[in-house]
């Protein structure tokens, strides 16, 4: 195996979270959760968004080259986009594990469901595909979990 494939897979398998053989989609998740509640009280909300379009590029990237090796347009070990997606829904919830948990239950209700734009993104068989059904997920968790906290706090 070359150093190109194992990084891509290190990056696109979240340091191989994706390869739990069940669920790999909410085990990513769930380390985009943990990884947001112990990293975002130390960054920015800018620096947040940053560094998630950063690992938007690198997770196409990584998931180009894993779609060539493995000959799978979606590779479910892949979760780097769950991570993306992820970090989008949780974008300006206040640093509590319960709103937390709200986002994460919607987004992986939007990304298991896939319903309007999701499933058209997820359609695409592509890197970009891979990681744009799950940015709109993302969105989508975004914009109710803002409007429930806009209503209840």
């Amino acid at each position: 195996m070359n150093l190109r494939f194992k990084a891509a897979e290190f990056i696109g398998t979240v340091a191989y979270v994706g390869r739990l053989p069940i669920a790999p989609g909410t085990w990513g998740s769930l380390a985009a959760l943990f990884a947001w509640y112990f990293l975002k009280p130390s960054i920015s909300d800018p620096l947040f968004l940053l560094i998630n379009g950063a690992i938007f590029f690198i997770g196409i990237a990584a998931s180009d080259i894993l779609i060539e090796a493995w000959d799978d347009t979606d590779p479910k070990a892949v979760v780097v986009d769950e991570w993306v997606g992820m970090w989008i829904a949780l974008y300006l919830v206040p640093h509590d594990i319960f709103w937390g948990f709200v986002a994460f239950f919607l987004f992986r209700i939007f990304d298991i469901l896939k319903p309007g734009p999701v499933q058209y993104f997820d359609d695409i068989h592509s890197a970009t595909g891979v990681m744009m059904d799950d940015v709109v997920a993302g969105i989508l968790a975004l914009l109710v979990t803002q409007s429930l906290l806009f209503n209840f706090i």
